[in-house]
């Protein structure tokens, strides 16, 4: 939180009582703001601490009219972005500025593998979840409220057909630290097609790039149980994603397939080179 901010909130409390009537009502909205604003930035600092993906790196928060400003460095885009998500997932931040800076060489404080893979908060789940089904092909354009209590994740809205309901439930149930799924999606085609047929258009008029794209599917890979993201590489040439590397078994090689084959914009997986270890 900046202490310029503090020291506003301080000035404005003690000088409100020196103004006119008028003054002193428009100077008490402003205060409440401020006060509003310095809560929503503590809570982002206190959800940032909390998540073991984020806690190694110093981030910096602002907030202004709704608006959260993100400043700091951390290790990879995986990071970036779920920085963004946890600042979404605070009441009343509906806009994130991005300014985080990526620098490989930041090191997190012994942070390796097994650190990432370790629990993730509720508020950390939350926004996993949500960007995960926001990011699949087949999910992007349903309507679905997350909630996550102690690990538990409650999935409501809608779902376009059975299936949609399922690969949600199932994306959910593979974030790490997830202990388990309320899958309360309900079934509605008519709810569902004209948001899915927009987001097809959206897609279609937009140019998903190449790195967008293997961001999101490294992302994906560090999200999902049983997946050893930093034994996985990942290349994309104009939307066919190249998979290569090591992974454990021949169910999690297929998992690495169906995950990277349901990102957005993916036009074909190549996992050739993605050997099982022995």
């Amino acid at each position: 939180m900046h202490r310029l901010k503090t020291l506003v909130l301080a000035t404005a409390s003690v000088g409100i009582f020196a103004l006119t009537p008028l003054a002193a009502s428009a100077a008490e909205t402003d205060v409440s703001q401020q006060l509003s604003e310095a809560r929503q930035e503590g809570s982002i600092w206190t959800a940032m601490a909390l998540n073991r993906h984020l806690n190694p790196f110093k981030i910096d928060n602002d907030v202004e009219n709704g608006t959260a400003t993100l400043t700091g460095t951390v290790e990879s885009s995986v990071e970036r972005d779920l920085a963004e998500q946890v600042a979404l997932s605070i009441e009343g931040i509906n806009k994130v500025d991005n300014q985080l800076k990526i620098d490989s060489e930041v090191k997190a404080g012994g942070k390796d593998s097994q650190a990432l893979a370790s629990r993730l908060d509720d508020a950390g789940i939350t926004a996993t979840v949500k960007s995960k089904l926001l990011w699949n092909t087949n999910t992007e354009g349903l309507d679905i409220s997350v909630k996550t209590e102690e690990g538990a994740v409650t999935l409501t809205g809608n779902a376009q057909t059975p299936a949609a309901k399922e690969l949600a439930g199932r994306l959910a149930a593979n974030t790490e630290g997830v202990r388990e799924v309320f899958n309360h999606l309900s079934i509605s085609q008519a709810d569902s097609t004209a948001t899915q047929a927009q987001n097809a258009a959206n897609d279609a008029s937009a140019a998903i790039s190449d790195a967008w794209i293997t961001s999101k599917v490294k992302s994906s890979f560090v999200y999902t149980r049983n997946l050893d993201a930093f034994a996985i590489q990942v290349e994309t040439n104009d939307g066919f994603v190249k998979l290569s590397g090591t992974v454990l078994s021949s169910a999690a090689k297929s998992l690495a397939v169906e995950t990277a084959r349901d990102i957005r914009g993916v036009r074909g997986v190549d996992a050739d080179a993605l050997r099982i270890e022995s």
